[in-house]
């Protein structure tokens, strides 16, 4: 059977952006997810994916090539290169409907599991893709082809623990009888009592560090922290409506208060050796959480 193929763009003339963008949202469409589950999976801000579809924003070369990984496409019939050669639409549909992810989650993820376990262990500067690459086991061309530079690989490993962190909580409050409970399984989701937990946090200190000298990670520090403050505000803004908090009780100061509270003391915490005399352990943190939300928001 023949198929129809995809012409392919002379030598010179650049691919148009909605041509790209198509491409993109087909490679979507046969993933049969929605467009933030792809975000998710290629380790992308949602809002630049869907500023990239819809024509305002271009894909990265290193975007696509996540795209690709991911989906198991071809990057060059995404850019509509000649070399490979351009395959056809069918094609392309069949090689994302069989093609196994490899490794688990495919390579992006991979890169960035790993990544995230390293800047914990070791800390961000103090990790060399050249470590990264060797815990999967492939090169380091590899690891810039899909994060160009350090300040991609942080912001992917944030987004990821962004990610998790966001599926956890959606999970952990999905039975809660009311705000107040809703506040209390948020606070114990943040307290460092895993090792999971304890090395997301490590990643989040590395992200303040970097956030004070590069505008791009500091732009993803106020991103996260606009969207975790709107999470506890409107928690806050339910219980006051429910009365299971204090009337007048303002939902955007209360947050604010809450989660810098949560930081510093989870910063101790991280700090303290686990036993140590004169150390905060992960219970002190949260019985400190639970006693400041008693007096500051339950009523009399």
């Amino acid at each position: 059977m023949q198929h129809e193929a995809v012409a392919p763009v002379p030598e010179g003339v650049p691919e148009p952006a909605s041509d790209v963008a198509a491409r993109v949202r087909e490679v979507i469409a046969v993933a049969g997810v929605s467009q933030r589950e792809f975000a998710r999976r290629i380790v992308m801000d949602p809002s630049k994916l869907s500023r990239s579809l819809g024509g305002t924003r271009r894909f990265t070369a290193a975007e696509l090539a996540r795209v690709a990984d991911t989906a198991g496409a071809d990057v060059a019939w995404l850019l509509g290169s000649r070399a490979p050669a351009a395959p056809s639409v069918r094609r392309t549909r069949n090689a994302i409907a069989t093609t196994s992810a490899a490794p688990d989650g495919g390579r992006p993820l991979q890169i960035v599991r790993e990544a995230v376990r390293l800047i914990a262990e070791r800390g961000f500067h103090a990790v060399r893709v050249a470590d990264i690459a060797e815990a999967c086991a492939t090169s380091t061309a590899t690891i810039h082809y899909h994060f160009p530079g350090r300040d991609d690989l942080l912001e992917a490993a944030v987004r990821w623990c962004m990610d998790e962190d966001a599926a956890r909580r959606a999970t952990r409050t999905a039975d809660a009888e009311n705000a107040a409970d809703e506040l209390h399984q948020l606070i114990e989701l943040q307290v460092p009592y895993s090792e999971q937990q304890r090395r997301q946090w490590l990643v989040w200190v590395d992200l303040w560090a970097q956030a004070a000298r590069s505008t791009a990670v500091g732009r993803l520090h106020v991103d996260y922290y606009r969207q975790w403050r709107d999470t506890v505000a409107d928690v806050v803004r339910r219980g006051v409506a429910q009365g299971a908090f204090r009337p007048g009780t303002d939902p955007e100061g209360a947050a604010l208060r809450l989660t810098a509270l949560i930081d510093g003391l989870a910063s101790q915490v991280l700090a303290s050796t686990p036993g140590a005399v004169g150390g905060t352990s992960a219970e002190d943190m949260h019985g400190a959480l639970l006693d400041h939300v008693a007096a500051t928001l339950i009523p009399a």
